[in-house]
């Protein structure tokens, strides 16, 4: 198999990344506004970024719940838009709520948080927050449409997503205390 080396999985990965930015670039390259391609850059990054950490830490498990949240996301969130047909606030379609970019986004951030930990869930969520951001400045989404990609996009992960076997760094929260809570799973 292609994968039996840790570089080799890490230039597949960086082949799979540099692949889809191409699709996606030559497609959106009509765009105009810097803070939209920015965002539709990350939409397809964080993602990305998140099944491409599978390979690169041989997770044959996160892969699979990866592909269950992923799926399960898309498959919610493009029902729901079918369904309810809501008008986009520039009026170029009826596919407004709930937001693709944003769900896809927060499940990629989300999937890296429960996974594998704080510390690669906070980037991506910053990341994802953003990704919502630039649909609403874009004028494709409104703030309902994307609150509810990323509720979309964090459940579907949540749900699916059991974390790695390895140290997860989590902040805790308890009766005015604060902290960083570390652990090792076996």
């Amino acid at each position: 198999m292609i994968y039996k080396t840790r570089q080799n999985r890490f230039l597949c990965t960086i082949l799979i990344l540099a692949t889809c930015m191409g699709i996606f670039f030559s497609q959106s390259a009509a765009a105009s506004d810097t803070i939209e391609k920015s965002g539709d850059a990350l939409v397809v990054l964080i993602p990305a970024i998140a099944y491409g950490t599978t390979f690169y830490l041989d997770d044959d498990e996160g892969r699979t719940q990866f592909y269950k949240s992923f799926f399960t996301n898309l498959a919610v969130t493009q029902g729901l838009k079918s369904t309810i047909k809501k008008e986009r606030p520039d009026g170029s379609d009826k596919s407004s709520f709930p937001s693709g970019h944003t769900s896809i986004a927060f499940q990629g951030a989300t999937f890296l948080y429960k996974r594998y930990g704080f510390k690669y869930g906070i980037p991506a969520y910053i990341g994802a927050a953003f990704v919502g951001y630039s649909r609403v400045q874009a004028d494709k989404h409104y703030i309902e449409d994307v609150l509810a990609g990323a509720a979309i996009g964090t459940i579907s992960s949540l749900y699916f997503t059991e974390p790695y076997k390895g140290v997860t760094v989590t902040p805790t929260a308890n009766n005015g205390y604060y902290g960083i809570t570390v652990s090792k799973n076996w």
